[in-house]
């Protein structure tokens, strides 16, 4: 279907939504990377300032990804970026890696001294790293970059053409376990794009029942949080694409049409585009 908003671009320019999905980096941080000039955009459009990337720049967006996952400095992944020879971009990286290094001994002698405090009668030496960590013992850095890795690879398996039936195991369960890690450390607005990828992944696999569940659960958190009509929108379009698949056409067609209304109050260009594009694929 043809988007009613926006012409279709070229296949190797990407809206910014897509662009997202597929390079691991959210909306906003590829905003505020292109207003620090770290990752601009091919072009932007003069009259709806909608952002265009080219495939070409995926590479770069997906290495900024792994960097600030590795807690490197933007200012260095800007020299980085800019290191003509590898010698350089090593140096760099040792650095980093020289400081990482010494905030975990740091660490280690903090848990020392934790363990003394606790009890003092024990015999107690620098702790080890554990083999081994249980998910109740994950930190809400780690459980973020879990769950932003996971929701990624979703997209990733989903704009695969030649999926397999081992690659849509994948995607149920990639989903799921993205949803499962913001559960203890998400706003409502994580939730309901949790509960959104899973309703988006069971539409596309045909499997109406919980595709209505979870976009329901979508529309729950997204009546939460605050500020965001763009995420009601969202969760609008989610249920008339989940209503889609289970063949009911009427309960499809009336959400689809509270997603064009609610569309009407989001005023940033570029979460009305990610929207305006999922409704436009609507097969209703």
């Amino acid at each position: 279907m043809d988007n009613p908003w926006v012409a279709e671009p070229p296949d190797d320019v990407l809206r910014i939504g897509q662009f997202a999905r597929l390079s691991g980096l959210s909306i906003g941080a590829l905003r505020h990377y292109d207003d620090v000039g770290l990752l601009v955009p091919a072009s932007v459009d003069v009259s709806s300032s909608y952002r265009r990337y080219t495939r070409d720049q995926l590479a770069t967006a997906r290495l900024v990804a792994t960097l600030r996952d590795l807690e490197v400095p933007l200012e260095e992944i800007r020299e980085l970026l800019g290191a003509d020879d590898a010698r350089r971009r090593r140096e760099l990286l040792a650095r980093h890696r020289d400081r990482v290094r010494a905030r975990v001994i740091r660490l280690h002698r903090v848990i020392h001294h934790l363990g003394h405090l606790i009890d003092p009668t024990a015999h107690t030496e620098e702790s080890p790293v554990p083999d081994t960590v249980t998910t109740d013992e994950l930190d809400a850095a780690t459980r973020r970059a879990l769950a932003v890795a996971l929701f990624n690879r979703v997209w990733e398996l989903l704009e695969k053409a030649d999926r397999t039936a081992e690659d849509d195991h994948e995607l149920v369960n990639a989903a799921h376990a993205s949803r499962y890690h913001w559960t203890s450390i998400g706003t409502p607005r994580h939730l309901a794009i949790g509960d959104w990828q899973i309703s988006r992944v069971y539409a596309t696999l045909g499997r109406p029942e919980p595709a209505v569940h979870h976009a329901r659960l979508c529309l729950d958190s997204a009546r939460l949080a605050a500020d965001e009509p763009w995420l009601l929108a969202s969760a609008y379009e989610g249920l008339a694409r989940a209503y889609a698949a289970s063949g009911d056409r009427a309960a499809a067609t009336e959400w689809k049409d509270k997603a064009v209304a609610q569309l009407e109050l989001v005023t940033d260009p570029d979460d009305r585009e990610v929207v305006e594009q999922d409704v436009a694929s609507l097969p209703v």
